[in-house]
């Protein structure tokens, strides 16, 4: 059974931040935790994968792998834990539900006290995620390539640092939050007591308001410009499959967490090869002696040019096989074939003597069709 897309089990959408993740996954634990489920091994087995979902996409390294190789990615390394028992899973994410320094949410959940110990939000607003779209030829998706191109985005003010402010003394703390950089609103149920703590949204999260603006950015802490991006294209990608770059995209506003950039691939058009999964498909054309005699012909490659044996007698449309002569598999040594469909070539024209050649030919027994 194939195994589900890490961000269709949280029921987020492929760029989503680290607060969003974290949020889905609170939710689903909450849902599906076994001490609210007794019994249920549906929704203990749908908490082991909400925690492995959450382990792999939590993880920037893990993150990045399984956005561009997918689960295969996830195979011949320890990238995320079997978690057969739910104790480990509160063990391994303590600092998802608070605990370390106060109580959990669990704790929330099953009548214990308030949550405490949360990290400020993080400050300023987060930067916008980037599409670029790449064209590669085959040759290039064979084996893989690094590609260096130039995009215009949003970067960081150098002369502020990406505070927004004039300087570090221009700033005041906020009047809303106290300097906390979030607010909290504590709420009771028959489950015990819920903490709501989310960002301050006078100071977006920062616990400080700019006095005195930075001139060169107006006070946001980022300007427009253009930046040199280094791609590494692995080999084996397909058209419309895409890479994600963390952290290469738009700046965010007053030091927020820069977004991403998302390479989308594009497969051109080649002018011998047709493309079939990791396959790569040939058209050789033969004429009919050749293909009744037998021949040895060179044909081209993706990697250059082989010599093919031709054996007498072989049949228009039958494929021959080239081991190893396609393209790479992602995230693999071994490679496709190369499948060379065998034609004849028809001429269009003849002389007269071409064609009373051919109608003497005609006549022999095993040159004419049995089917006449």
């Amino acid at each position: 059974m194939s195994k589900r897309d890490y961000y269709d089990i949280l029921g987020v959408e492929k760029n989503a931040k680290d607060d969003e993740l974290k949020k889905s996954y609170r939710k689903m634990a909450m849902k599906y935790h076994p001490d609210k489920n007794p019994g249920d091994n549906v929704a203990e087995e749908k908490f082991k994968e909400a925690a492995e979902a959450y382990e792999v996409l939590s993880d920037g390294n893990k993150r990045a792998k399984y956005d561009r190789f997918g689960h295969e990615g996830m195979r011949g390394g320890q990238d995320f834990h079997s978690y057969q028992n739910p104790n480990d899973i509160f063990s391994h994410f303590s600092d998802i539900f608070g605990g370390g320094g106060g109580g959990s949410i669990f704790d929330d959940i099953f009548g214990g006290g308030s949550s405490s110990g949360r990290g400020r939000q993080q400050t300023g607003t987060p930067g916008s995620d980037l599409k670029l779209t790449l064209k590669l030829t085959l040759e290039e998706i064979a084996t893989g390539t690094t590609k260096t191109v130039k995009i215009q985005k949003p970067q960081t003010c150098d002369v502020c640092n990406g505070t927004g402010a004039k300087s570090s003394a221009d700033f005041k703390t906020c009047s809303v939050c106290n300097g906390a950089g979030e607010v909290k609103q504590v709420s009771r149920s028959v489950f015990g007591q819920f903490v709501n703590i989310s960002a301050c949204s006078n100071c977006r999260g920062t616990g400080k308001i700019i006095s005195n603006p930075c001139k060169n950015c107006r006070g946001e802490g980022r300007i427009n410009g253009e930046s040199t991006i280094k791609i590494n294209v692995p080999a084996g990608v397909s058209d419309n499959s895409y890479m994600t770059m963390r952290g290469q995209g738009g700046a965010g506003k007053n030091g927020g967490q820069a977004g991403d950039v998302i390479v989308i691939f594009q497969e051109l058009d080649h002018e011998y090869f047709i493309r079939e999964g990791d396959d790569l498909v040939y058209d050789l054309f033969l004429s009919y002696p050749e293909i009744v005699l037998g021949t040895k012909v060179e044909v081209p490659t993706i990697n250059g040019r082989a010599n093919l044996k031709i054996d007498a007698g072989t049949q228009p449309g039958k494929f021959l096989k080239m081991r190893g002569k396609g393209i790479q598999h992602l995230n693999s040594h071994s490679a496709g074939d190369q499948l060379v469909r065998i034609n004849v070539h028809v001429p269009k024209k003849v002389t007269t003597k071409e064609k009373d050649l051919l109608r003497k030919l005609d006549k022999m027994p095993n040159i004419n069709s049995e089917n006449k």
